[in-house]
């Protein structure tokens, strides 16, 4: 009797080259975003504070309004067109800073730059977090997207201060160039990337999406701390010492770093307690790192503040995805997940730009305290989520 074989093809493992190059594009246009996040601001002040917020308000502006559009753009170009487009929005844009010029000109040509970098950002990180879906091995597709989220996050652990701390040490000039260099290794990496994905559209429904209570609850409550993450990548390097901006760089450091692992711990631990019983802890743990900041003459408040800033947010940022996607069927998580992305953007721009406009009436301490107390707000919503969960 003649045995049949039946021939079992080898489990697809999850570092193939594609999802390395996807990693690798994704790193190195990060990199360069990050590396210019609290630089650009600080270079915008010479034209005065409220410029500052005005150039990262503008740069969120444009990745909010280039994410609505994303999912076109994504199915009519294909994702290697529209990241390699994106990429360079990233990059390109940053080497026109290096031209002075004076006064409205100025000023105009800062904010065009901010714009087209939003705008860039927009359409890496939409169609990156498609392709992660999309290359991701039978039954990883999570584990995929994990890693995926793991690789953008580092980079604002190294880029974010270096860029700080680079400013005095090399000039603006040959930052500006340099933030353009990084993301050419980007560019070559998307140019391997799929030209085609069978990924749904993901932004599908955001604005119906707001009036659903059990997802528009979290994103308010998100948006509340990630418009404290806008107030304080724009301001700290401003609100410190002018002698003492490197204890900035320090705290931006430590905020980069404390977010992603306190977004891994709220993954692992949420999935025992249930997500909804961490969302207050976080927000009390990221209005007191605020407050801290009301005293940015201190070392200690500015690093102990940030620090605590960023378990706050790191948390925030898994507990309010994760309950948005448990409120969703599965064929709907492209829209949860765009309702959160406009939180986390929206937030950081309105953050920027009303800080810029209350710095100039109370002062950076004042300032700082009302960003708390606007986080600290966000309780309300949160604890009638938890009751109606």
């Amino acid at each position: 009797m003649e045995v049949s074989e039946q021939v079992v093809e080898p489990a697809r493992p999850l570092l193939h080259v594609r999802m390395v190059l996807l990693l690798t594009m994704i790193v190195t246009a990060m990199a360069s975003f990050y590396l210019l996040l609290s630089v650009v601001p600080l270079y915008g002040s010479t034209y005065g504070t409220g410029v500052a917020g005005m150039s990262t308000a503008t740069m969120m502006l444009g990745t909010v309004l280039v994410e609505l559009i994303a999912p076109a753009v994504l199915s009519r170009l294909g994702p290697r067109t529209s990241i390699l487009i994106g990429v360079g929005l990233l990059g390109v844009p940053a080497l026109a800073l290096t031209i002075t010029l004076d006064g409205v000109a100025g000023l105009v040509l800062l904010l065009v730059v901010c714009l087209a970098r939003g705008g860039g950002l927009g359409i890496v990180v939409v169609a990156g977090a498609a392709l992660a879906a999309e290359l991701a091995p039978a039954g990883r597709r999570t584990e995929s997207i994990g890693l995926y989220g793991l690789a953008s996050a580092v980079p604002s652990i190294v880029a974010l201060p270096l860029g700080l701390w680079a400013v005095p040490q090399i000039g603006y000039v040959t930052l500006f160039i340099a933030a353009a260099v990084v993301a050419v290794p980007a560019l070559f990496a998307a140019a391997g990337l799929p030209s085609t994905t069978t990924t749904p559209e993901r932004h599908a429904g955001v604005a119906s999406a707001l009036l659903v209570g059990g997802l528009a609850r979290p994103a308010i409550v998100f948006a509340a701390t990630t418009l404290a993450a806008g107030v304080c990548v724009t301001f700290l390097p401003l609100a410190v010492p002018a002698d003492q901006r490197h204890w900035a760089a320090a705290g931006l450091f430590a905020q980069s770093i404390a977010t992603p692992l306190a977004r891994w711990w709220a993954g692992r631990y949420g999935d025992r307690v249930g997500a909804g019983r961490l969302l207050w802890p976080a927000l009390i743990a990221s209005a007191v790192g605020i407050a801290a900041l009301c005293w940015t003459g201190s070392p200690v408040a500015v690093i102990a503040g940030m620090c605590v800033f960023g378990i706050g947010f790191g948390v925030a940022q898994n507990v309010t995805l994760a309950l948005m996607y448990e409120r969703v069927p599965r064929e709907q998580y492209g829209r949860a997940s765009a309702l959160w992305n406009l939180a986390f953007d929206g937030g950081m721009g309105l953050g920027a730009a009303g800080f810029g406009t209350v710095v100039a009436f109370s002062g950076y301490p004042g300032a700082f305290a009302i960003t708390a107390a606007a986080v600290f707000a966000a309780l309300f919503p949160a604890l009638l989520d938890l009751r109606r969960k």
